[in-house]
């Protein structure tokens, strides 16, 4: 398997002086997704969690409802110029025939569109619509979720560039964290998570991201069902309005006990 950390020397200049040293870097590698044998698309994403990966991209592009939509992920003969396998090309197998064209994939489709028209996709694609009721969150668990999420963080403490991602229950329990040098890759393998163990619809998980809240973080969240998301730092325009035409609690700004609550406001106990 490819990893997940390089070494590189770098001049460290500094107060102190200036050092050449060696310094830990996050790898970055393209993963090619085929399905019978023809491209789908292509990734730059961390290796590790592939195949959480690749069910939490189809799913959130309405590809696939359940991890039994995919008969078979494998990884294909991708070699490098020793002839090692690169472990950079997975192929998978559908257990119907889905239509699919190479990367007209719905984030990619939203660019350039007008807002009103990227949340009309999605609202149209999800099969899992936000309950109105059922969930209710105390400002002080939110509180602790950037915490619990960083503590998690191995690679992120190695090489200082990576994004996490964790879903959380409601009482702040971390069920799993993935990272990533792709916000929207670190999503996707906890939401494949999520497929592959049978949690979604995610009606009763947060979903906490070390970064900004992007429209592209918030559509995953609604194809899963996820009824809250949570940002280190600030979402978009579009993002909140996602999020309110779907009915995401939106939280943003979340350090210490502060945070912004955009949408949906009644599922945080104040």
């Amino acid at each position: 398997m490819s990893r997940v950390t390089a070494r590189r020397r770098t001049l460290r200049i500094s107060p102190t002086g200036v050092i050449d040293r060696p310094d830990t870097l996050a790898v970055e590698e393209p993963l090619e997704i085929r399905t019978g044998g023809e491209s789908l698309t292509v990734t730059m994403r961390t290796p590790g969690a592939d195949i959480d990966l690749i069910h939490g991209f189809l799913f959130s592009e309405g590809i696939i409802a359940t991890a039994e939509d995919i008969v078979t992920a494998r990884y294909c003969a991708g070699t490098d110029e020793n002839g090692q396998n690169t472990y950079n090309v997975l192929d998978v197998q559908f257990r119907r025939p889905v239509e699919v064209r190479p990367r007209n994939f719905l984030t990619n489709s939203a660019c350039g569109l007008c807002g009103k028209t990227a949340l009309d996709e999605v609202r149209t694609l999800t099969r899992h619509p936000i309950p109105a009721d059922g969930i209710e969150v105390k400002p002080s668990v939110l509180a602790t979720l950037p915490t619990e999420l960083r503590s998690r963080q191995v690679l992120f403490d190695a090489t200082g560039g990576l994004h996490g991602a964790g879903l959380f229950t409601l009482d702040g329990e971390a069920l799993v964290v993935r990272e990533d040098v792709g916000r929207h890759n670190a999503v996707d393998k906890v939401i494949g998570w999520a497929v592959r163990e049978n949690r979604v619809p995610t009606h009763d998980l947060m979903l906490m991201v070390s970064g900004r809240a992007s429209f592209e973080l918030v559509q995953k969240a609604v194809m899963a069902g996820i009824p809250l998301l949570g940002a280190v730092s600030a979402p978009s325009s579009l993002a909140v309005d996602l999020a309110a035409e779907s009915d995401l609690t939106l939280v943003g700004f979340l350090r210490g006990e502060s945070m912004n609550v955009y949408t949906a406001t009644r599922r945080i106990a104040v």
